[in-house]
């Protein structure tokens, strides 16, 4: 059995057991390690992730029970990853990689805590885990709360730090929810004085929410090595990606000499996120298993937050696949349940927020390898976290507990590209010590500890998105944006209809906000990236001077970085301003768009109208009130998806349908 192999127990060492130990494990071992309950180590702070850039939008559409299911795996103790940290975006209305997540204040008078997902994924992570850290941080912000510094926008304004703060009271006040941490704002430049004026806000408003500063870079230490008053304020640094080209974790002496906790406040096993993570151990898990334990080894990092928890956004946006698991076919049910998961869970389902690194316990294999060990705070259980990724044959260890760490039994759990957070042995230690044979390239964690579990919720299968496809926005309650649609710029909520009974939808930003990335025009996404002939087709009401659009065939949404070329996604774009004048363009990225056919109708803006478009082959067709106004071939995008889109105000829409040809 491939258990009792890895038992291995020696009566020869009965004897003298512990006055012998290092020299026999030599013998018998390539690995002696003392796990002594008196080491010294810098305390865990817990293991999470960030919900932010619209990365979570479209796991509120979800059906139960596949949603509640998702959560699990996310959020329950002794059930999957076991998240033990979650941060937020404070939402803004604004493109923030994925998608544009609403603002609760659009205006200095309008205050609305029901907009948007943030709030209820705090909840529910609460509701699992009510010792779960929760955490805020702003992307960008509405323009009546920035300012302007050196010529630029920036949200480093008295009027920001009062947003912050009340996104901090509204949790509290209407979810219930205690805010523990705040940032500044996502990898900007920090701003002492800002960082005082918040700090001082939060105590005035007798709010115990703590500065995290500054999700960037380290090179705030250098200033709270200068500044007491500053470094009295920051109560944790966290930067981003912490590593260097060369992908080895980096720290600085000046961050290290703070005295304060280093968290990587966000992190990915790809720098700056993107399609590594997957099922399959040898592609994700193993990078994370290594981010792990080497962010404290090599960086003293106490906690590690990865962005994204869930991938539950299009695939055609940018850095597709940065979540522990994936779930974004919500019309489906189906989600994926990937390897960094029980990655993650190797840490937080055996040592809890408040246990205490065990240095001494703490290495490198000396065949490829690390190991971190972990004491509870009775100072009784331990646990030890170890990887072997990159090792070519098993390697065996000699182990002696001592320093007042119960010893009785140790429990083995294992995850490889064969084994996936399997229970695989129970030793019972000889006087504090025991060996154990470990596997290439697998991830371990030994533990006194109890409680540990694996969820066994299976997903539906994956279904494409449903074709035909259509929506009234009439089941959407109003103020609320409809199923399956992804803001990626702006907001599109369904308002009551101008000029027809029931219910449409509306873009209802009017002003751009205070920007974060290179910022598109206002579109909402849909479909699959795969429809490739088909029509689609919706009703446009103008409320304003901004033009009404319809696309499809969008083969990518990945704009965020582009310098501002393309107002839109790359694909097919027919535009109408409220005169008449319309243009039907080719949009891709890095080039200006390329006009296929342009003219202009008698149209009544005061009036109702149906856009249409419809894709044959290389066949292009626009549509306007069911009378065709072009026809063009054009080979540029050959499949895709559709979108709804306008400009910095006003315009409704109704009746979409999309049907295949």
């Amino acid at each position: 059995m491939r258990i009792e192999r890895r038992l291995t127990f020696c009566a020869c060492l009965l004897p003298a057991v512990v006055s012998g130990f290092h020299a026999r494990a030599g013998l018998a071992a390539q690995a002696s390690i003392v796990i002594d309950g008196n080491s010294a180590g810098k305390t865990f702070d817990g293991l999470g992730a960030v919900s932010a850039g619209g990365s979570t939008r479209l796991l509120i559409d979800y059906r139960e029970p596949q949603r509640s299911r998702i959560l699990d795996y996310l959020f329950k103790p002794g059930y999957g990853a076991a998240l033990q940290h979650l941060k937020v975006e404070i939402g803004a209305d604004a493109q923030s990689t994925d998608g544009s997540e609403p603002s609760h204040m659009r205006a200095a008078q309008d205050h609305d805590s029901t907009r948007g997902y943030e709030w209820w994924l705090m909840a529910e992570a609460r509701k699992r885990n009510p010792r779960i850290v929760l955490e805020v941080l702003p992307w960008a912000a509405p323009r009546w709360v920035g300012g302007s510094a050196a010529g630029k926008e920036t949200l480093y304004s008295p009027r920001m730090a009062a947003y912050v703060v009340d996104f901090i009271r509204t949790a509290k006040r209407d979810y219930g929810l205690d805010i523990a941490y705040a940032g500044i704002w996502n990898e900007r430049d920090s701003n002492i004085p800002y960082i005082k004026h918040l700090h001082g806000l939060l105590k005035a408003r007798q709010l115990s929410t703590r500065i995290v500063c500054c999700d960037g870079d380290w090179s705030i230490a250098d200033s709270m090595l200068t500044d007491r008053e500053l470094a009295a304020d920051i109560a944790v640094i966290g930067a981003h990606y912490p590593r260097d080209e060369q992908g080895k974790v980096s720290t600085t002496a000046a961050a290290r000499s703070t005295g304060k906790p280093l968290w990587s406040s966000e992190d990915q096993p790809n720098p700056g996120g993107g399609p590594i993570v997957s099922r399959d151990w040898l592609i994700g898990g193993r990078i994370l298993a290594q981010i792990y334990n080497e962010n404290y080894l090599k960086g003293s990092m106490t906690s590690t937050e990865i962005w994204s928890p869930v991938t539950s956004y299009y695939g055609n946006l940018p850095a597709a696949g940065s979540g522990l698991m994936e779930a974004n076919t919500p019309w489906s049910g189906h989600y994926e349940v990937k390897s960094t998961i029980w990655v993650t869970a190797h840490t937080t389902q055996f040592a809890q927020p408040g246990w205490r690194y065990l240095d001494s316990a703490s290495g490198s294999l000396p065949d490829k390898g690390s190991y971190v060990s972990l004491r509870s705070k009775d100072g009784r259980n331990w646990s030890m976290i170890l990887e072997t990724v990159g090792a070519e044959r098993p390697q065996k260890a000699a182990f002696q507990v001592t320093g007042g760490l119960t010893a009785a039994r140790v429990h083995v759990w294992e995850t490889n590209n064969s084994r996936s957070f399997d229970h695989v042995a129970s030793l019972t230690p000889v006087r504090g010590i025991f060996e154990y044979t470990f596997d290439p390239d697998s991830l371990y964690s030994l533990t006194t500890t109890s409680g540990q579990g694996k969820g066994l919720a299976e997903p539906p299968s994956a279904t494409p998105f449903p074709l035909p496809y259509a929506d009234d926005f009439e089941h959407t309650p109003v103020g609320r944006a409809p199923k399956f649609l992804s803001d990626q710029d702006g907001a599109f909520e369904v308002r009551p209809c101008v000029g027809r009974p029931g219910r449409c939808l509306e873009q209802v930003v009017l002003e751009k906000p205070v920007a974060w990335a290179a910022m598109p025009d206002p579109y909402t996404l849909a479909g699959d990236a795969d429809w490739k002939d088909y029509s689609v087709a919706a009703d446009v009401r103008f409320l304003s001077s901004a033009s009404a659009r319809l696309m499809g065939r969008i083969d990518s949404a990945d704009d965020w970085e582009d310098e501002g070329q393309s107002p839109l996604p790359s694909g097919y774009l027919l535009s109408m301003k409220p005169g008449g004048e319309w243009e039907l363009s080719s949009v891709s990225f890095h080039k200006p768009a390329a006009m296929l056919a342009s003219g202009s109708a008698a149209i009544d803006r005061a009036q109702w109208h149906r856009l249409q478009l419809e894709f044959r082959g290389s066949g292009i067709v626009a549509s306007l009130d069911g009378k065709r106004i072009a026809g063009v071939d054009d080979s540029a995008h050959a499949r895709g998806m559709i979108a709804l889109a306008t400009q910095w105000d006003r315009v409704q829409f109704d009746d979409l349908q999309v049907s295949g040809l």
